[in-house]
Order: structure tokens, then C-alpha cells, then sequence
């Protein structure tokens, strides 16, 4: 048995770093672009990967806090706390979680969509558009997010994330699906993506330090919502784009996580526990309700 799968059951060791999973795509800079672990009082060690690897070591216990897929919190709600007014939420255009259409819509809904292996909440979206928006029974082909490769096999491919805006900016002569856009046009609600969560174990243990942590990372929030200009100057350096284009897309997503978002995120969850998703147990209300939601005011979380 590893030592992951040790503190896992019994809970951290006293000690050790709290570990904190960081991802890379650009839509979760502004609650990360500003967090310093070295000026906390907390031991921090950060954790660097890619969103689904991210999803699967707090699940295991590799790490103790992160931004993970709201997908793969309902998955596994029972072993987390939500991190309040922390998420990557939309109302309506995200322009990062893209589908791109080689065959018309028609063929689409009965052919074949490359999905990309890095996002677990978008694929289970695409699902709930294609088949219970649209009725349509597709199948889908899990691949590396290349757009040319993933449309040399398939009618269509789902890209995310830092993959999907760069690909936007390509010529490809594919019509183009924002599902963020889908979304609220069939529901009217907001789509949250991705939230901040903490295994129980480590909220339970270590409370005042899983509140010094979200305090860092509220501040950089915060920070970074003031003034995006580092954050804008950074993404021109590294992604690519202009200056305009990523103050429109920081500008569009919302990282609170509010009632209004907290609404939407339950409306996903009963769609994808419908469609077979999430298990027939699986209840929305308490996942996302303020039972779920980690309190940084007290000695110990609710069990």
C-alpha cells in the first residue's frame, strides 16, 4: 500500500507540506497567478498537472487541495469539501471548452466525436447537448487534444482549455460549437467547470490551514480581478492572441461561486446523473448545497 493511499484512509501526516494541485490552463490564472505558498505560515507544496491527473490524485490523496472538474467533485463529493467562492464558472460563451464540427450538426448527432483526455466536466457536458438537448446517440473516441488528428478520425472534436483557443485562432474550416453558449441557451443557467476542493481528512485535520489557503487564494483573486494587466501580458507571451482578446476572456468567466452558480452546477448534475453519469444515489442538492462547502471559521469541518 503506498503512503498516498495511507493518508488517505487515516488522514495526513502531521507535518508534511499541504499539497496544492495547480493546473496550467489560462482559465484558472486569476485565483493562482498571484498565490505565493512561500509568504504563508503553512507548509505548502505545490502540484503542477493537467486537470484530469489533478481530478485522480485528490481523489486518491496524492494532494490535498486543488481546482478540480466539477464533474469529478460529483464523483467523489463524499471524500471532499468545497472551497467557498472559488470556481471557473459562465454565463453563456466560456470560449475555451469548443466544439469543432467537420460534418454538419446532423450527422454529428449520429456519427462519431473525438474528446479530449484532459476534462472530464466537458465531456459529460457534450453528452448532456448531444443527447438529451438534442437527442442524438453518438460515439465518442478518447484522444489526445490534436484538432487535425482527432478530425482525420471523427466528425468532431472537443477541445479545451488553452488547447481550444489556440485552435479557435487556426484555419480549419469547421463550424464551431461554444458549449458554454449551448448550455444557457437550453437552460438559462450558469455552467461551472471547475471548483476548488479539500479532502475531508485534511479540512478536519488541519483546518486553520486549509483557511490560510483559501485566504491566499481569494486574495489573488481578488488581486488579479483588479488589475488582469500581468495576467493579460502572460497569456499574449505564452498563448499567443492580443491584448483585447484576453481581457474579453478573463473578463467573461466568473470565479465566485454564488448561488446562482451553485444552481447551475446542481441542474449538471442531475442531467448527468440522468444520462447514467453520476450514480442513481448521487443526490445535486447536498453536493452543491452549504452542507458540502468547507467552513474556514471553524475548529472542524461538518461531518
Amino acid at each position: 500500500m503506498s503512503k498516498y493511499r495511507q493518508e488517505s484512509e487515516r488522514g495526513p501526516e502531521p507535518g508534511r507540506p499541504i499539497r496544492v494541485g495547480i493546473y496550467p490552463y489560462t482559465n484558472c490564472w486569476p485565483v493562482f497567478f498571484h498565490f505565493d505558498p512561500a509568504s504563508l505560515r503553512t507548509p505548502v507544496e505545490p502540484v503542477r498537472d493537467m486537470p484530469a491527473a489533478l481530478n485522480r490524485r485528490l481523489a486518491a490523496g496524492e494532494i490535498d487541495v486543488a481546482a478540480i472538474s466539477s464533474f469529478a467533485y460529483g464523483q467523489y463529493a463524499d471524500r471532499f469539501r468545497l472551497l467557498p467562492d472559488l470556481s471557473v464558472s459562465a454565463l453563456g460563451r466560456v470560449k475555451s471548452i469548443l466544439l469543432f464540427l467537420k460534418s454538419p450538426l446532423e450527422r454529428v448527432l449520429r456519427g462519431k466525436i473525438a474528446v479530449t483526455t484532459t476534462s472530464a466536466t466537458s465531456v459529460a457536458l457534450l453528452r448532456i447537448i448531444m443527447e438529451k438537448f438534442w437527442g442524438g446517440s453518438p460515439s465518442y473516441e478518447y484522444t489526445e487534444p490534436a484538432l487535425e488528428s482527432m478530425l482525420e478520425r471523427a466528425d468532431a472534436a472537443l477541445l479545451i482549455g488553452d488547447h481550444a483557443i489556440r485552435a479557435s485562432w487556426e484555419p480549419h474550416g469547421c463550424r464551431v460549437l461554444d458549449l458554454g453558449e449551448v448550455w444557457h441557451l437550453w437552460t438559462g443557467h450558469w455552467m461551472t467547470f471547475a471548483v476548488w476542493a479539500v479532502r475531508r481528512e485534511t479540512a478536519e485535520a488541519f483546518p486553520e490551514a486549509v483557511a490560510e489557503i483559501h485566504g491566499a487564494l481569494l486574495a489573488g483573486k481578488e488581486r488579479a480581478l483588479r488589475d488582469p494587466a500581468p495576467l493579460v501580458e502572460r497569456a499574449a507571451a505564452e498563448i499567443g492572441g492580443t491584448a483585447a482578446y484576453w481581457n474579453g476572456y478573463f473578463a467573461n468567466l466568473c470565479y465566485d461561486f454564488g448561488q446562482a452558480q451553485r444552481a447551475g452546477l446542481r441542474l449538471y448534475f442531475r442531467f448527468a446523473r440522468e444520462l447514467g453519469l453520476l450514480p442513481p444515489e448521487f443526490d445535486p442538492e447536498a453536493a452543491a448545497g452549504g452542507e458540502a462547502v468547507f467552513k474556514p471559521g471553524e475548529s472542524r469541518v461538518n461531518s
